[in-house]
């Protein structure tokens, strides 16, 4: 095959003005093409109100050799091809089948592949299987009532699942890891589109669906997943062999599992784990996170900015990404951003509250959400917390979270994003149709944060506005607290992926490897390829 690294194509185009542009390019009849493969596309708006979509293809065509030769838009193609994708057919003894703590994207692609290979994983999950997660979620938002256990950030799937289901990454992908996740998740429902689209969504309602075919594809395999099971204890943990301590939340009984291989995808969420993990000696150091609030917009506004009005009525709703630096040295920035999309609840402690932002598929909620948030440190933590303290960074965002919990009585709290500048209560505000999941309280946002924090904040507004017109407006408001945005813990690991303790590999976003979903699965994968090349062994 051959491939053409830049094609451009009017918005409106249709699959034989690709194929003729394809030609034209190669400079061959059109009967010569037997077959196009999209590899990547994009939108080009840099020149609006011309739009295009800008294209990387690989082509199958008659005569290769002759149109390579006399053509320099013309190269081979070079598939990636993941080493590990067909099944080995290893084994291993009932007491040497690795352990899986936590089946969020990281987890999922570990046990997964670990399956694929032969060697029968078994996952332990705090959380609730997907059906049943839906429910306790759907009751927290509808009624208030908050499973610890199993939320919008424990649970199957991960944080990931009650998120807007981006999938891309700035991870390069040599090894073909990236291109092995999207494959999977195309095979079990996701939209064949992925597979190319720059900026590929797939979006809760989706991806509920998604993760279950997975599972049961790794119990087909061998392995074995259990739901409301918490890691509480690891015994002779120094020892080749270690002692899993289990609980099941829902029955409180406990159980032991003997094992050699832990891996520990834990959500960055996972604060009762940390604890645990430091317990036993684990190494861990703080990390640098970043924390603020959600801003939500008209999505035709974010639309027209992006697209201009003609080309906004017909293309997907628009994202947009956005940066500055602080007089205070502050990084601030878009994050998580939802074009279509819902802010929600996403506590899962008692007595403390966070958001986070969330899409279905169609995008079409007619609001666009994203997090403002500015970079926070140990100078940060330094001043709430023990300095020698690993887990001090989450001892920051609790207080936080507990302040925004009292702000909004245990609701969301949100204002006006002018007042929220301006310092002052949002008064003759409707909150009955915000795009929020969960109850709401009008709240005075601006004082929840240290004044480092909330200036940052402003000045980065009045930046966005120049950068995206109508930015700040009377319509838009916001809400807190976007907290959880990475871990704020990393668990060391050495170039096996080890902990400073043989046999357990740490992994994911939740120790401090990856910052998404895409990016989580292909962490999950490196640590599981370690294991089973050391079962080759």
């Amino acid at each position: 095959m051959l491939h053409i690294n830049s094609l451009q194509l009017d918005v409106h185009h249709d699959e034989i003005d690709l194929k003729k542009k394809t030609a034209k390019i190669i400079g061959c009849n059109i009967n010569e093409i037997k077959n196009i493969e999209i590899r990547k596309r994009s939108i080009d708006a840099r020149k609006k109100p011309k739009i295009f979509y800008s294209y990387s293809i690989d082509v199958s065509l008659v005569n290769e050799d002759k149109y390579l030769k006399r053509n320099k838009n013309l190269s081979l193609a070079k598939p990636v091809i993941y080493a590990y994708k067909n099944t080995k057919n290893l084994s291993v003894k009932d007491s040497k089948r690795p352990l899986v703590v936590g089946f969020g994207p990281a987890g999922i692609f570990a046990a997964l592949l670990l399956a694929k290979n032969g060697l029968r994983p078994i996952v332990v999950e705090r959380g609730e299987c997907v059906e049943e997660r839906k429910e306790s979620v759907n009751r927290f938002w509808n009624k208030g009532k908050l499973n610890t256990e199993s939320n919008v950030s424990f649970g199957e799937g991960g944080a990931g699942t009650f998120s807007d289901g981006k999938l891309n990454t700035l991870v390069k992908d040599t090894f073909g890891r990236n291109k092995f996740v999207l494959e999977t998740l195309a095979e079990h429902g996701a939209p064949k589109e992925i597979l190319y689209e720059n900026k590929p969504h797939i979006g809760t309602d989706l991806l509920t669906g998604i993760v279950k075919s997975i599972r049961e594809e790794i119990i087909k395999l061998g392995g074995e997943v259990r739901f409301d099971t918490k890691l509480i204890d690891i015994e002779d943990i120094n020892k080749s062999s270690k002692q899993v301590k289990i609980l099941n939340t829902k029955t409180n009984q406990t159980e032991k599992i003997v094992c050699e291989d832990i891996i520990l995808a834990l959500g960055h969420s996972a604060r009762d784990t940390f604890k645990l993990l430091k317990e036993l000696g684990i190494y861990m150091e703080p990390k640098a996170f970043a924390l603020g609030i959600r801003v939500s917009h008209s999505q035709y506004l974010i639309d027209v900015s992006q697209y201009g009005e003609i080309e906004a009525k017909f293309l997907s709703p628009a994202s947009y990404k956005l940066t500055f630096r602080s007089s205070y040295g502050r990084g601030v920035y878009s994050f998580c951003m939802c074009p279509g999309g819902f802010i929600v609840n996403a506590s899962t402690e008692d007595n403390r509250t966070t958001v986070n932002g969330m899409s279905y598929h169609n995008r079409d909620s007619g609001e666009a959400d994203s997090a403002i948030i500015v970079s926070v440190s140990e100078e940060d933590f330094d001043k709430y917390g023990d300095k020698d303290d690993p887990l001090k960074g989450i001892e920051f965002q609790r207080r936080l979270e507990e302040k925004a919990y009292k702000m909004g009585e245990g609701k969301v709290p949100v204002q006006r994003l002018v007042d929220f500048l301006n310092g002052v209560e949002s008064t003759e505000f409707e909150t009955a149709d915000l795009k929020i999941k969960g109850a709401t309280k009008i709240s005075r946002v601006d004082k929840l944060f240290p004044k480092e924090i909330y200036e940052s904040i402003k000045e980065a507004f009045k930046d966005f506005d120049r950068k995206i017109k109508g930015f700040i407006n009377e319509d838009a408001y916001v809400a807190a607290i976007e907290s959880r945005t990475s871990s704020p813990v990393r668990i060391s690991r050495n170039e096996l992926l080890k902990s400073n303790i043989a046999g357990i590999y740490p992994c994911g976003e939740g120790a401090g490897y990856a910052g998404g979903i895409m990016s989580a699965a292909m962490d999950g994968l490196k640590v599981a390829e370690k294991i089973i090349e050391s079962c080759k062994e």
